[in-house]
């Protein structure tokens, strides 16, 4: 029985000397331990942990009735002597052996927390770094966007200052064009009067010619 406990106290220092320090031992003990807190290994270290309990009463109760004893005779035998002494030595060993395994549950508790907290702040820096380099993306793709609304801004007052000079020009035009139309209506109105002056010579030149045809016809009568 002490053999055992020495054992399973030495091997429970072992495991948290394991948990301690990180080690490539320390990942295996790790994974061991979620597989033993997985289907049946937590009814078995239940059962192992209420057996010591068990036992660990009965020599607390075991030296109670010893102490009682001497108490009562007022001696103590050397029979009772090396049973106490066993008594206290194993309640002692099964009460460390308890506190040991408490110490690797926690250990291996605060591990995994640990474990999942790092993971979970590696998540959170990659999404903040995502995010960063998605805001540069957007700060790049803006400053872009801005050289290319200026850009554009540019080319509308290039054709704004063309379409004011076309507008210049057809207006200049428009002016050329009523001023030869207003010409042409003169030159129209000249030519008419010009016609009808022609018309006036000829029919004068015919109202002439028929005064010297009547005159030279009554020369020769």
């Amino acid at each position: 029985m002490l053999q055992l406990l020495y054992f399973a106290i030495f091997g429970e220092m072992l495991l948290i000397l394991t948990l301690l320090f990180r080690t490539p031992l320390r990942k295996l003990v790790i994974v061991s331990l979620d597989h033993l807190k997985r289907g049946r290994g937590p009814v078995v270290v239940t059962t192992v942990g209420v057996t010591l309990m068990v036992v660990l009463s009965s020599s607390l109760y075991s030296i109670a009735k010893i102490r009682q004893r001497v108490v009562e005779v007022g001696i103590l035998n050397p029979t009772d002597q090396v049973l106490i002494s066993k008594h206290i030595l194993e309640a002692s060993l099964m009460g460390f052996v308890l506190f040991l395994a408490m110490m690797i549950d926690r250990l291996h508790h605060y591990i995994r927390e640990l474990r999942l907290l790092r993971k979970t702040m590696e998540a959170v820096k990659k999404q903040s770094r995502s995010f960063e380099d998605g805001k540069n993306g957007n700060s790049e793709e803006h400053k872009v966007l801005t050289g290319e609304i200026a850009t554009l801004k540019a080319k509308v007052k290039e054709l704004e200052s063309a379409c004011e000079v076309k507008g210049s020009k057809a207006m200049a035009l428009e002016t050329e064009v009523e001023a030869l139309r207003k010409q042409s209506e003169g030159f129209l109105m000249e030519y008419d009067r010009l016609v009808a002056d022609n018309q006036n010579l000829q029919s004068q030149l015919e109202a002439i010619d028929q005064s010297s045809m009547h005159l030279d016809s009554r020369k020769n009568i």
